[in-house]
């Protein structure tokens, strides 16, 4: 399914020629929805789509993708198993999942596979587009209708660990602050960088001495530290 360039010019990177272009694998047993996503994300400047039926080591090995879409319903196949076996056969690859039932325990599973993103698959192009640029980018991304919940138990966890008040008692720079209350407005390190007006290279040293600080280990969890007051 193409679409045309004028459509395709709305999803434009701002800077395509900036750098290579985005090898994206999507895997998917619905052949229209994986050719027809293929076709979309080709019209693109700074992707390049292959599609495959099954997430296969010889497919994944041979195009050597950046990102890989996998859509969780593959036949009889567990998604799980399969995020970890292509999380082993293209560990340097960042996995995105469609289709995903919003349930916190789930997502966090496949979190701990190395899971990067995830997008429902009734999500929109312009969407699956910023998704796939931000993990891209190395982000890690959740569709906004799963974070509270997700937000929630990892606000529940944080406050029910040992040292809770230690987390409190930390000291947190006023920048490192603004810079978790920003993520948890779900900003990306370019959007928080835009917002203060400083390198995205410093913002990703703020949150790394952030995660330092209050033993967190990714930004959902940082995010869900700045809702804690509110899930309270």
């Amino acid at each position: 399914m193409a679409v045309s360039l004028a459509f395709s010019r709305a999803f434009e990177s701002p800077d395509p020629s900036a750098r290579a272009a985005i090898v994206v694998a999507v895997i998917d047993d619905n052949r229209l929805v994986r050719d027809a996503l293929a076709a979309m994300l080709n019209e693109l400047t700074d992707m390049r789509a292959v599609a495959s039926a099954v997430a296969d080591a010889r497919f994944v090995a041979d195009n050597n993708p950046h990102v890989l879409l996998l859509d969780v319903g593959l036949g009889d196949e567990d998604s799980l198993g399969v995020a970890t076996k292509l999380r082993k056969n293209a560990p340097d690859a960042r996995i995105i999942v469609m289709d995903l039932v919003p349930v916190h325990e789930e997502i966090a599973e496949f979190v701990n596979a190395g899971v990067c993103g995830f997008v429902l698959k009734d999500a929109t192009f312009e969407e699956f587009v910023r998704t796939i640029r931000s993990v891209a980018d190395g982000e890690k991304v959740l569709p906004p209708s799963m974070t509270h919940s997700l937000f929630a138990q990892i606000a529940r966890d944080v406050r029910g660990r040992k040292g809770e008040q230690v987390l409190d008692e930390v000291r947190i720079t006023p920048r490192e602050r603004e810079v978790i209350e920003l993520i948890g407005e779900g900003l990306s390190n370019k959007e928080i960088a835009m917002r203060i007006n400083v390198a995205t290279h410093t913002v990703k040293s703020h949150v790394r001495n952030v995660m330092e600080k209050l033993s967190l280990h990714t930004r959902l969890q940082i995010a869900a530290y700045s809702h804690r007051d509110v899930s309270a």
